[in-house]
């Protein structure tokens, strides 16, 4: 007898239940690292909080872009919708429908989407915060075409990405990949990857040159589904972290101050965009933000 067939994995998923009377962080996830990650900041929240996760990695025409060239078949708003009624039904699922205390976040690309979630919701519905971690405003400052995305930035944050992804860093240096084409900035990239224990000595540039085509694919979607978006202004206050070894590490507020009339608050926490999430003292910063109050 077959075994039953495995369904698609769930949008929302919860790492930890709220206890009764306690308030739920929901974090918009959009892939790159398994969701898996907020585990860590599962356990740093304060006690009795609750965690789910809103997995964009769940959703077959935002995940499959990054394997099929990059160009999804939805938009911004498709996808806030799409989450904002899995956040309902987790809450509903939970027995927490009652207008209460709870705490939206989302990282990366993932807060683009945080923030246009809340501007379906109705000023009684919105969460007590709204948290964004190290994630750009979708404006038009940041806005750019595909080719101004320069193989030297993308080998850079690929470099971050692998390095989280293994669990050692990963740095070729700056000096390095100035000015360098894909071919030898990976190069620049293995030579590191290998010499931090990262990737195998006998690991074949071929193998770790299809992740990276997968992971600029990945920013290519996230490129193209932000550039037709106007997002408005944020219904509430807005709270940025940003890590040290940001994405764009020049600009403190990431570009969100012309998005947020109500206000926004930055912080900064150690780390780079990816190692934020499981870094402990990364997380003593975040965790106590998403608190509901």
């Amino acid at each position: 007898m077959r075994p039953p067939r495995k369904g698609p994995p769930p949008v929302a998923r919860t790492f930890r239940t709220a206890v009764s009377g306690a308030p739920t962080v929901y974090v918009v996830h959009p892939g790159a690292l398994a969701v898996e990650v907020y585990e860590g900041l599962a356990g740093a929240l304060p006690d009795g909080t609750g965690l789910t996760v809103l997995d964009l990695g769940a959703v077959p025409e935002y995940a499959d872009a990054a394997l099929t060239g990059g160009r999804a078949a939805t938009t911004v708003e498709d996808l806030a919708s799409l989450l904002l009624a899995a956040l309902e039904r987790s809450r509903q699922e939970n027995g927490r429908t009652a207008e209460g205390s709870w705490s939206l976040a989302g990282w990366s690309f993932g807060g683009v989407l945080a923030l246009a979630m809340t501007r379906l919701m109705t000023a009684a519905r919105l969460p007590a915060r709204l948290v964004l971690l190290d994630s750009i405003a979708p404006v038009e400052e940041y806005k750019q075409p595909d080719d101004a995305l320069l193989p030297e930035l993308l080998l850079s944050w690929f470099a971050m990405y692998l390095g989280a992804k293994r669990g050692r860093p990963v740095a070729p240096g700056l000096d390095r990949l100035a000015g360098c084409g894909t071919d030898d900035g990976l190069t620049a990239v293995l030579d590191a990857a290998t010499a931090s224990g990262a990737l195998l000595p006998d690991t074949p540039l071929p193998g770790l040159r299809k992740l990276y085509d997968t992971y600029v694919d990945g920013l290519l979607r996230n490129n193209r589904l932000t550039a037709p978006h106007h997002p408005g202004s944020a219904p509430l206050p807005l709270t940025l972290v940003q890590a040290e070894r940001s994405l764009v590490p020049a600009d403190p507020t990431l570009g969100w101050r012309p998005l947020a009339p109500h206000g926004l608050t930055t912080y900064r926490c150690p780390g780079d965009h990816y190692t934020m999430l499981a870094r402990t003292d990364s997380l003593g910063v975040i965790a106590p933000l998403l608190r509901a109050s």
